[in-house]
């Protein structure tokens, strides 16, 4: 019998093949990219799950394939990496009935999928919740989400499976580039992030108007080879690595429930660890809560004092997960730029409550309606990077 979901997919390619954006409206053009989204999340669960049943069955072998990754690579166009987490998304999908519903209804990508799969093995019941966030929020979110989920064994374990994770691969694409993937504990991924922004801001700065019409991505690459090659010319940040651990836990050796103990952007780590790298000498930021409250350091001015960089750079309390792009949905965490909520230009003051983190697109846009709505001066939006 021949499947209604192959004669539909047929139909779709056939539909598709003609299809010429020129002869629709902006709007329409837009509900059809918001439609075929949809589409697309829902096509590529259906692929993901018969693919993994392919698999299963040995069909890739009757088509000269060893290898059923190999398979999927070449009939969806990815690399070998892509296909075997599709396959493995396929499989888990089984077992998750609301993702598999939100998948199937186009709510949710296959990545997003993918993460909740991933967290739901490793902290049993998270599902239903994450799938909700999936659904309001983009993969950023979801991967915070998750990432706290992941944590709920505990940071003893959580940091051990984190060490056992770390790998790196690479390969060369179609394009003749040179690519490479990979995962390292948030104690050495941090700072490696740190010391890739810090160069990467300063070969920005030193590129000028010109060069800063590349995306901070590129010049974040060229930071890396940088950094490599120790030809890097720029200071790395003050702290590598912020540390938030309660003074009580530090002394006593571990942390009971409801005490911080975390490396700023990367979430729980073991105390033993915290102690570890005191006892070396690692250059770290400790933050302690005294009770004072942060929004009395304020003053008026563009300049931001130390100590409210770094309570900015905390995140919000009582969590202190690290700073955030503000805008909701967003969820960008690196090359953030620091904006005064009320502009100085309009008697704003420096201080916590009304500064904010926001990356690089977003500041732009709220410098522009700041400026439309007369609250700065005259001039082009900012052109600083971010990351």
């Amino acid at each position: 019998m021949r499947s209604t979901v192959l004669t539909a997919s047929e139909d779709l390619c056939r539909e598709v093949a003609s299809f010429d954006p020129a002869v629709y409206s902006g709007e329409d053009c837009a509900v059809l990219a918001e439609v075929l989204s949809r589409a697309e999340k829902a096509c590529a669960g259906a692929r993901a799950r018969a693919a993994a049943r392919a698999v299963a069955c040995g069909a890739h072998k009757s088509r000269g394939f060893a290898d059923g990754a190999g398979w999927l690579a070449r009939s969806s166009g990815t690399t070998l990496a892509e296909a075997r987490d599709q396959l493995w998304a396929g499989n888990a999908l089984g077992s998750l009935p609301a993702t598999l519903q939100a998948v199937a209804a186009g709510d949710l990508s296959l990545a997003q999928a993918a993460e909740v799969a991933r967290a739901e093995a490793a902290s049993p019941g998270c599902e239903a919740g994450l799938v909700e966030v999936a659904r309001r929020a983009g993969l950023a979110t979801l991967k915070e989400e998750a990432r706290l989920a992941l944590a709920a064994p505990g940071p003893e374990e959580l940091f051990a499976r984190q060490h056992r994770a770390r790998s790196f691969r690479h390969w060369t694409d179609a394009g003749g580039m040179w690519r490479f993937a990979g995962a390292l504990p948030p104690t050495t991924g941090v700072a490696l992030a740190n010391r890739i922004g810090a160069e990467a801001a300063r070969i920005r700065r030193a590129a000028g108007p010109g060069g800063r019409a590349e995306p901070f991505e590129a010049h974040a690459a060229d930071a890396l080879v940088s950094l490599l090659s120790s030809s890097g010319q720029g200071r790395p940040p003050k702290a590598e690595v912020v540390i938030v651990c309660e003074l009580p836990a530090l002394r006593r050796g571990h942390a009971l429930p409801g005490e911080a103990c975390e490396v700023i952007g990367g979430g729980p780590v073991p105390v033993s660890w915290v102690r570890e790298a005191l006892d070396h000498g690692a250059f770290v930021k400790g933050v302690l809560h005294d009770g004072v409250k942060i929004g009395t350091v304020a003053h008026f001015g563009r300049h931001l004092p130390a100590e409210l960089r770094t309570a900015l750079a905390l995140g919000s309390p009582p969590g202190f997960e690290g700073a955030v792009c503000s805008q909701p949905g967003c969820g960008r965490r690196y090359g953030l730029q620091v904006d005064h909520i009320t502009p100085v230009a309009a008697n704003g003051p420096t201080s916590y409550e009304n500064l904010q983190h926001l990356c690089y697109l977003h500041h732009a846009q709220k410098t522009e309606r700041d400026r439309q709505a007369g609250l700065l001066g005259p001039g082009p939006p900012s052109t600083s990077g971010g990351w």
